[in-house]
């Protein structure tokens, strides 16, 4: 439904009113039979800033709680359908089983639909991309690889395989970071007990005491003041910002580019993002190209497992220089994705023929990188989570003992 303005003449007099109508004819025939007066003209019009405001409300909403396929249920689906294609049987009457089997709700509502597509002449592939937000480029990518070779049974099975990985990652991830989010709360819950109930008692002691106050003093009662009178304010914003940027990150294209780019100078974050992306990327790739797919459509294919739209800007150039004449390695080496020693095993299996093998060393060691990140995240953290520590309780002793010290010193003389 659109907004129109419409102008009509009343009583001689123009007046204007907003109204809803699916098109310009639709929006006229309206007016006329609403309208006592002459109607003049009828102009589309942005939608009025109530209406606005909710409809941005509304896609904030969906972005916080929209929900999506769980991980487990979809692995299991895809090992069904491996399984059953596989068997002999067919893609359609796979579907239909999984369909009917499927514990998941949004999961059982997506291959019903692609069962309908199937009827109606649509490929498998053409069929789940319209799901791509639910199952992933990964699997959009696989199963057209399925398509494209003949050998739908081998590319779901890969697949299964590769989510079960991205999903053991995201578990170990989140294990591993258990700990150091448990004790950063604890210590935002004692800090904020302290601020509140204790620093006030030595905030009067201070009043008392007319001198300079010390800068740590200072800062301290400037803290206790902000999470006193302005603490749910604070975390409201703090909520309010996150969303927000979830918000912007998914629906405007320059932050979404902004962010991708600088993500990588963030400590840690930067390093899970680049090596979990290049080992998909190059994993998907690798089978593609195993497979006998020309390396230009296998790069294309290859690209929509990559959500990084930086990395992805990288890499689209590689096919671009193949496409000029250039060799693979030297396309590779141009990105500045690859180390030395990446590139020079990529160079040896192109000219010996062996592609696929040195390209599979070449993910196996993204893929061990990743590994030893997620595996080794604690030890990265703790240094941080230490000095964090360290910088709060130095503040507490210094603001508190400062004061005391001078005023102890004010007694003595």
């Amino acid at each position: 439904m659109k907004y129109f303005e419409v102008e009509y003449l009343f009583k001689g007099k123009r007046e204007k009113k907003l109204l809803k109508a699916q098109n310009r004819n639709d929006a006229l025939t309206i007016a006329k039979n609403r309208t006592s007066g002459i109607v003049l003209k009828v102009i589309e019009s942005a939608p009025p800033i109530e209406e606005q405001f909710s409809i941005y409300k509304d896609k904030i909403l969906a972005t916080m709680f929209k929900k999506g396929v769980k991980m487990p249920a979809l692995i299991v689906a895809i090992r069904q359908l491996s399984v059953m294609a596989n068997a002999g049987i067919s893609i359609h009457d796979s579907i239909k089983e999984v369909s009917n089997a499927s514990s998941d709700k949004r999961l059982k509502e997506i291959f019903a639909q692609a069962d309908d597509d199937l009827n109606s002449g649509l490929s498998l592939t053409e069929s789940l991309t319209n799901f791509k937000d639910d199952l992933g480029d990964v699997t959009i990518a696989m199963v057209e690889l399925g398509e494209n070779t003949g050998n739908m049974a081998e590319s779901l099975e890969k697949l299964a395989e590769i989510l079960e990985e991205v999903y053991e990652n995201g578990q170990k991830f989140k294990k591993a970071i258990r700990y150091p989010i448990t004790v950063v709360i604890a210590i935002a819950i004692a800090f904020t007990i302290l601020m509140v109930y204790v620093v006030p008692k030595f905030k009067s002691i201070f009043d008392k005491f007319k001198s300079e106050l010390p800068l740590p003093t200072k800062i301290l009662l400037w803290l206790e003041n902000l999470i006193s009178n302005y603490g749910f304010f604070v975390l409201a914003g703090i909520v309010g910002v996150f969303f927000v940027s979830k918000y912007m990150y998914n629906n405007n294209e320059e932050f979404k580019n902004f962010v991708d780019e600088h993500i990588f100078k963030v400590y840690l974050i930067g390093d899970i993002v680049f090596y979990s992306t290049m080992s998909r990327f190059n994993l998907v790739f690798t089978e593609l190209v195993r497979a006998g797919i020309p390396v230009g459509d296998a790069l294309d294919t290859s690209l929509l497992t990559i959500s990084n739209s930086f990395l992805k800007r990288k890499l689209s150039g590689v096919k671009i220089s193949v496409q000029r004449g250039v060799s693979l390695t030297k396309s590779f080496e141009e990105t500045g994705l690859y180390e030395g020693m990446l590139i020079q095993m990529i160079g040896a299996g192109e000219q010996s023929g062996s592609l696929d093998t040195m390209l599979e060393k070449v993910t196996n060691y993204f893929k061990s990188k990743f590994n030893n990140i997620i595996d080794n995240i604690a030890s990265y953290i703790e240094p941080i989570l230490i000095g964090f520590i360290a910088a709060i309780v130095l503040l507490l002793a210094l603001g508190i003992f400062m004061p005391m010290w001078d005023m102890a010193q004010a007694v003595k003389n």
